[in-house]
């Protein structure tokens, strides 16, 4: 075969390893007033290859190659340091101002419904 396999998943790994970096999805560490902030993902991957190749007694030639990744990055937090302390602050809360502005969504639904039920009756 002219194309080499091996090449193939050098260069879909090679790529991937530059992308699959946290300044890549959400930026280099930064300093937040006294506090040291470092961004934090989660990346998932999978791979597949395939390769065929083949003459039959017909002198029908065959080929094939096939090289494939698929890549998933997500921000899940940062890590924070103000002199030797070091914390994990997750993006992923439901307390506090998150929590309520979760909820805006369903208030302003449950809002509109109450004015519909106000002007049928």
């Amino acid at each position: 075969m002219e194309a080499n396999i091996n090449e193939l998943i050098t260069q879909v790994t090679d790529f991937i390893q530059n992308e699959a970096q946290t300044k890549t999805v959400v930026g280099e560490a930064f300093v937040l007033g006294e506090f040291t902030c470092i961004p934090v993902i989660r990346v998932g991957m999978g791979f597949g290859t395939g390769s065929g190749e083949g003459d039959d007694k017909s002198k029908n030639h065959g080929e094939g190659l096939a090289v494939g990744a698929g890549m998933g990055v997500e921000p899940i937090g940062f890590l924070a340091s103000h002199g030797d302390q070091l914390q994990f602050v997750s993006t992923k809360t439901n307390k506090g101002l998150a929590a309520a502005f979760e909820k805006v969504p369903d208030l302003i639904s449950s809002y509109l419904k109450s004015k519909e039920t106000q002007q049928v009756t």
